[in-house]
């Protein structure tokens, strides 16, 4: 198990705030652990970038959407044809501001940044319960 990577294919939405605090908090847990989670890009992913869906097809993927769309996991079964988990971040702030305006990321707030480390302590959650498995 030392070698296991764990994918993380996050919302790309930019019409929303959902989407960037789905990318931030993909990236927060991607640099708290460098060895274990990659972040699988979306757009290039249902483009048919083929390094990305054999990457799913091979390693537990957890999506993270920013909203009740779910276009990360329904975009990994119908590419790859799995899901090890999924997160949707209105399960952790609420859908009006999921789906709020978005803001640019020289725009974001102390506030933005402490529901981007709520939603990232989660999908840390999910990867440490996929590496423990």
């Amino acid at each position: 198990m030392d070698n296991l990577q764990i994918g993380v294919l996050s919302c790309s939405g930019e019409e929303c705030l959902g989407g960037t605090l789905a990318r931030m908090a993909t990236r927060m847990v991607m640099e708290e652990n460098p060895d274990k989670v990659v972040t699988l890009c979306l757009p290039l992913y249902i483009a048919g970038g083929e390094e990305e869906r054999s990457f799913a097809r091979d390693y537990p993927v957890i999506s993270v959407d920013g909203c009740s769309e779910y276009c990360a996991k329904r975009a990994t079964i119908k590419f790859s044809g799995k899901v090890q988990d999924t997160l949707n971040i209105t399960d952790i702030i609420d859908e009006d501001t999921a789906l709020g305006k978005p803001v640019s990321m020289r725009d974001l707030t102390e506030e933005h940044y402490g529901m981007a480390e709520q939603i990232a302590e989660e999908i840390g959650k999910k990867v440490n319960f996929i590496v423990k498995k």
